[in-house]
């Protein structure tokens, strides 16, 4: 699997407001404190756990994991460049795991083998966060060839149970040439209509 490096470098995914509005949520399903252990699977560069470990102080620094690691990932959170499923199998108990638009990356099977885990590894009481991008309803600027490959995501999605993950089979060229037609479609200013579902697990 190709990592994606970017997806989270400059978007609205890593603005301010984008984070608090998400903390403002996790807020509702969870109660954090100083005390409270976290894992956030796909971390990207971190920019919410390190929000997190900010305003909460966690005695033990949230943890994030993911296969590619940026030069600028958040400094004050425990990053492990890891597969998700070789480093839950060590065992390691949390309060809260998120597994924040990560989740369509793996197979099937690999699925079921990450969630099982996930659940194990969730301290008594402890809270499972799956977060996945709605497949009906979202406005997204796309190019032609990349809502086709949206598109396609969108149905896997919904048979399992994202929007710059289906740019990763696009050659450079025809991504340049994408960009070219959002500038052309696009002028002024872009506009997203972009929801997540949530799914929690309680041990």
């Amino acid at each position: 699997m190709k990592p994606l490096k970017n997806w989270d470098n400059r978007t609205w995914l890593s603005s301010k407001r984008y984070i608090s509005q998400f903390h403002k949520f996790i807020k509702r399903k969870v109660k954090l404190n100083k005390n409270t252990e976290i894992l956030d699977i796909g971390c990207g560069r971190a920019n919410i756990i390190s929000f997190l470990q900010k305003k909460y102080k966690f005695k033990k620094k949230a943890i994030g994991i993911d296969i590619f690691k940026n030069k600028n990932t958040r400094k004050n959170i425990l990053f492990k460049k890891s597969d998700a499923l070789k480093y839950l199998k060590k065992g390691k108990k949390f309060d809260v795991i998120i597994i924040k638009q990560t989740i369509h990356f793996f197979s099937k099977t690999k699925i079921v083998s990450l969630l099982n885990l996930a659940k194990k590894n969730l301290n008594k009481r402890g809270t499972l966060l799956i977060f996945s991008l709605k497949t009906k309803n979202n406005r997204i600027p796309c190019f032609k060839i990349m809502k086709k490959q949206l598109n396609n995501s969108l149905k896997k999605d919904e048979k399992l149970f994202r929007y710059m993950s289906c740019l990763l089979s696009l050659s450079k060229k025809e991504i340049e040439k994408g960009i070219d037609e959002i500038n052309l479609n696009y002028k002024n200013q872009l506009s997203f209509t972009d929801t997540l579902k949530c799914i929690s697990f309680r041990k």
